[in-house]
């Protein structure tokens, strides 16, 4: 969960723009004189899941199709990357050119504030909704791989060369496949008493299988990462470049060449008109009697994900800095009311407003 800034106030804001004006020359927090904030603007979090594959090569690749009919063994190590997954997610962020602050007065009724720790202001005489984080990706436990020369007889182990090794570990594992078969039929010499003995005496047969053949075909390991890249975009732009992602050499330089491109695309979708000028509240604000609390009205865009020209993911989503700053009037915060607001935690807009009569 976020950490939030509570700040208890002993008054709340009647205060000019002329003071509000001198108190934004302040960080985020509260002073002397009142609280400053930031409205927050919306990031895009891409968080995406890169596989690593290293194949590693048996001692005994080379007889792979002679004794064992595998086809296309390499044997050549090799890594390869892809990519598992790509999520988006709309974050907040403070944004610093929506910098504004409270004036307190002794006069009016006592407030509330919470802040977010990044300053960006979450509810007034509230307890803010904060949305919780997501648990941090956690790779699954591999799996101990049984090393194979421990499952070689005296025979392999004192063959004398490779592939007379090879024949003999071919053969241990056709016998193993064989006694597999037999168990299954129910004609083994040695049955196992019930079902759960039958299944453990399978499970070390194949065991011992995989492992075995494993000399012949190599080895596969897998490592899952986690990367996130964060975008926070302040208007529409076309194809811009994300990340780049090489097959060999995984997540690369943007200038480098050999990686596969991963572009975006912002568009903001105009849902919110252009704010109407209003020639008495530009009077007001200039000569300093405007007075309260700025808010967000957001916008929304869209995102697209391209793999090089092809579109593999779309979203929409709200937007603050596609939107408007309003101003919620300074009255709704006197003596007559005591007024709760809530703001949306990922926009600056308002989510809930209660006022009630103080008793």
């Amino acid at each position: 969960m976020r950490k939030l800034l509570f700040l208890i106030l002993g008054t709340v804001f009647c205060g000019t723009v002329n003071a509000q004006t001198q108190l934004t020359e302040y960080k985020p927090g509260v002073t002397t004189e009142g609280a400053v904030y930031f409205l927050p603007k919306t990031a895009v979090r891409f968080t995406f899941l890169v596989e690593k594959t290293t194949y590693t090569p048996g001692d005994f690749a080379a007889y792979a199709q002679r004794y064992m009919r595998l086809r296309d063994v390499s044997q050549e190590p090799s890594t390869q990357y892809r990519i598992l997954q790509i999520k988006q997610t709309p974050v907040a962020v403070a944004d610093s050119t929506k910098k504004y602050a409270i004036k307190f007065d002794a006069k009016t009724v006592a407030a509330n504030v919470a802040l977010a720790d990044d300053g960006r202001l979450l509810a007034i005489n509230a307890e803010p909704n904060v949305d919780m984080e997501e648990a941090p990706f956690k790779a699954a436990p591999k799996s101990q791989r049984v090393n194979p020369r421990q499952l070689m007889n005296q025979d392999i182990l004192s063959a004398g060369s490779t592939a007379k090794m090879a024949q003999l570990t071919a053969q241990e594992i056709y016998d193993l496949r064989e006694n597999r078969n037999l168990l299954i039929k129910g004609q083994a010499d040695f049955m196992p008493k019930d079902g759960e003995q039958l299944r453990l005496m399978l499970h070390q047969i194949d065991t011992q299988d995989e492992a075995l053949t494993s000399m012949f075909k190599g080895t596969y390991e897998c490592d899952t990462t986690e990367h996130e890249i964060v975008v926070c975009p302040d208007g529409s732009f076309d194809r811009q470049l994300l990340f780049r992602l090489s097959q060999v050499n995984g997540l690369v330089d943007k200038d480098d060449l050999s990686g596969a491109p991963y572009y975006i695309s912002v568009t903001d979708l105009r849902t919110v008109p252009e704010p109407v000028y209003d020639e008495k509240a530009a009077k007001a604000k200039k000569k300093g009697y405007e007075a309260g609390v700025y808010v967000n009205v957001p916008g929304r865009m869209r995102v697209t994900l391209y793999q090089g020209i092809e579109a593999i993911q779309t979203s929409e989503q709200p937007a603050a800095q596609f939107g408007n700053v309003e101003l919620l009037s300074g009255e709704l915060f006197n003596k007559r009311y005591t007024t709760h607001l809530w703001l949306n935690s990922l926009t600056g807009g308002v989510e809930r407003l209660e006022a009630e009569q103080p008793k």
